[in-house]
């Protein structure tokens, strides 16, 4: 099987810190050149310089993937930068609220719908455009088991749903043009997205108490699931959803 990326172009998404800045990283071991894409030019280039020091070459592009100027700021640069683009990491997401569904309000759907499902649809459109052109490529959309089985975060629970969705429409859509979409979804992860659970002894204990791998992920946990769903290994496989969440969805 190859894993190799070498001669590949990936963009991630909130590529700055966490799960983002761990595959951004793998990718770059597996021999791809990145463009990492956040909201924050001081945290993007702290990570490029860990991604520079694997050989790779790394384009820092500050971006919203809520708003449609950023998307299509984004992939004009990658393009002039590269002139191609075979990966599509969407990882960017947001949660402001952690208000149950009772109390959930429009201003907090609108923010995490925005971000996590209609940002993610729209670059993943604009980027197939490309992919298309030159002949194929891999989107990945990272999901989180939350948009398996329903979460303590609601509206976020919803989006990733949603995004497991999208990823089977884009496979089913887009596989004609030798694009697949495929889908990882992370259980809990130690990141500072996720720190104020995780910290939480009780929430920690719980989450531990049912994983048949009892412990909470650290980002790394995610980078193997990615290279194979961006390489030729899964040259076969697309409109699948891999949990990485150490069995808590069974």
């Amino acid at each position: 099987m190859n894993f190799s990326l070498k001669g590949q172009v990936a963009i991630v998404t909130g590529g700055s810190r966490g799960i983002g800045q761990a595959l951004a990283v793998g990718l770059a071991e597996a021999g791809a050149d990145i463009a990492i894409a956040s909201r924050k030019q001081p945290d993007l280039e702290a990570a490029a310089e860990k991604i520079r020091k694997t050989g790779a070459k790394c384009l820092v592009v500050p971006t919203h993937i809520g708003r449609m100027d950023d998307i299509n700021n984004l992939v004009s640069k990658v393009v002039a930068e590269y002139g191609r683009i075979d990966i599509l990491v969407n990882n960017a997401a947001t949660n402001p609220s952690v208000a149950g569904a009772i109390d959930a309000d429009e201003r907090a759907w609108d923010a995490v719908m925005n971000l996590n499902l209609k940002g993610l649809f729209f670059l993943s459109q604009a980027v197939a455009r490309i992919m298309k052109e030159k002949g194929g490529g891999k989107i990945i959309n990272i999901a989180s088991i939350a948009g398996i089985t329903p979460d303590v975060l609601p509206v976020y629970s919803i989006s990733k749903a949603g995004v497991l969705m999208a990823t089977k429409v884009m496979a089913q859509q887009w596989g004609q043009y030798n694009i697949r979409a495929n889908a990882v979804a992370p259980g809990l992860t130690k990141t500072r997205f996720s720190e104020f659970l995780w910290s939480n002894p009780d929430v920690a204990q719980v989450a531990i108490g049912k994983n048949p791998i009892p412990r909470i992920a650290d980002p790394e946990d995610m980078v193997g699931a990615v290279i194979y769903l961006a390489s030729d290994a899964s040259r076969h496989v697309t409109g699948q959803t891999i949990a990485v969440d150490g069995g808590s969805t069974i």
